[in-house]
């Protein structure tokens, strides 16, 4: 399936506080943290109209125990999903479209900061998100993109402003 961009949508902030405050009921005393990221929180860039949340916990392995009520919500548990230290949730609509993104974290973790600088870092310079997003255009331009192709072709990009955004975050 070919991913599909679409232009920065203001409601998709309001749309993760809905659910915000939902996980963080799901996950009760153990929720420490929860964010926003991905490419719906930078505004002016093309995004997959999915809302990427990531949470930090107290207790990673208490997540397990809340998968029940964080599944009440519509949300899909996926376990750590290929990344040691991570659970994962997804969920979709009516039509099956996938609507949410959740990765959960330790708190220390390193990944759960990774992400916040990531995002913190394209939010403080402009110039790069646009990169991003003119990057992601390109990639999706061409007719057959696969969700894999496309996420494997992203990734060096990813990583080479990862690299930046960790080194401005050490200041």
């Amino acid at each position: 399936m070919t991913p599909i961009l679409v232009a920065h949508n203001p409601s998709w902030a309001s749309q993760y506080r809905h659910e915000a405050a939902g996980i963080r009921a799901a996950l009760g005393a153990n929720a420490v943290d929860l964010h926003h990221i991905g490419s719906t929180s930078i505004p002016g860039i093309l995004a997959k109209p999915v809302i990427d949340m990531l949470g930090a916990v107290t207790c990673l392995d208490a997540v397990d125990d809340c998968i029940d009520a964080i599944g009440r919500l519509g949300y899909e548990a996926n376990g750590e999903f290929g990344l040691a230290g991570r659970r994962y949730f997804r969920k979709h609509d009516d039509r099956g479209q996938r609507t949410h993104h959740l990765h959960i974290y330790a708190r220390n973790s390193a990944d759960f900061s990774r992400h916040l600088v990531f995002r913190d870092f394209l939010l403080a310079f402009p110039e790069q998100a646009k990169r991003y997003s003119e990057f992601k255009a390109k990639l999706v331009d061409g007719i057959g993109v696969r969700r894999e192709d496309y996420q494997a072709a992203k990734s060096p990009f990813v990583a080479d402003l990862e690299r930046q955004a960790l080194a401005w975050s050490q200041g």
